[in-house]
């Protein structure tokens, strides 16, 4: 088979499960794709290096949130074996300094030491309280599945993918350089990965698409499915991704 290989980066924590509704709807349109494991890797340029060795070749990334930060990576270490990119509820900036940062530094290892004693399961019904619209909350299906799906990880791997956010790179830099398809896409009611932020990262990569989801938090490829998939297909007519 020619073209570019599509490859579906999960963030934190996540697994094939968060893209379960796009891998079924992109094989609807004959389009196959992978899915990105970063395994114990604690650092977003060597996730993306695993990426780029898995998939030798032209590449197009769909990254959600800590994925959306590994294809940028791609973009700083391959950039021209890059086709396309697609940038769900992500971010750009490294650790803030000062309180902010140290906030967030808190926040993270607090969830870490939940993990660590009272288990994943706990540990993820305390994170989604803030990741999803607030109405998703009592959607027990919805909850259920994705602390279903972080309790596949453990938490050795939990403890790796802090420490690959907390030592971010600031991305900044990579966003100029970006000349291919690029979808931004994020809820508008994300409070971690904010729509004003993407907005700042379509203003730095050039002739970018920006998308919002209505009624939508963090979780964007699980708790609006439909509308995640619409923004995919438009893209996708950009990109000569591998048929089926």
């Amino acid at each position: 088979m020619s073209g570019t290989t599509l490859v579906l980066i999960p963030g934190l924590m996540c697994d094939q499960g968060v893209w379960s509704a796009q891998i079924e709807a992109l094989r609807r349109l004959g389009i196959d794709c992978q899915v990105a494991q970063h395994g114990l890797c604690d650092s977003l340029a060597g996730m993306a290096a695993a990426v780029l060795d898995a998939h030798p070749g032209p590449l197009a990334v769909v990254g959600h949130s800590m994925g959306g930060r590994v294809a940028f990576e791609i973009a700083r270490l391959a950039g021209t074996r890059l086709r396309g990119a697609a940038l769900l509820d992500t971010g750009y900036r490294p650790l803030a300094a000062g309180d902010a940062g140290e906030r967030e530094t808190e926040g993270r290892l607090r969830l870490l030491e939940q993990a660590q004693t009272q288990g994943i399961g706990p540990m993820a019904r305390s994170w989604l309280q803030s990741m999803l619209h607030p109405d998703r909350l009592a959607d027990s299906a919805l909850v259920d599945a994705i602390v279903t799906m972080f309790e596949r990880r453990s938490v050795a791997q939990f403890e790796a993918q802090i420490r690959a956010l907390l030592g971010r790179p600031d991305a900044t830099p990579v966003l100029p350089r970006m000349s291919c398809p690029t979808l931004l896409l994020c809820g508008e009611q994300d409070a971690w990965a904010t729509p004003a932020q993407h907005r700042d990262m379509a203003q730095l990569i050039r002739g970018s698409l920006f998308v919002t989801v209505p009624n939508c938090g963090h979780m964007s490829p699980l708790e609006r499915p439909e509308a995640v998939n619409e923004a995919l297909q438009s893209w996708l007519e950009l990109v000569d991704v591998v048929r089926i």
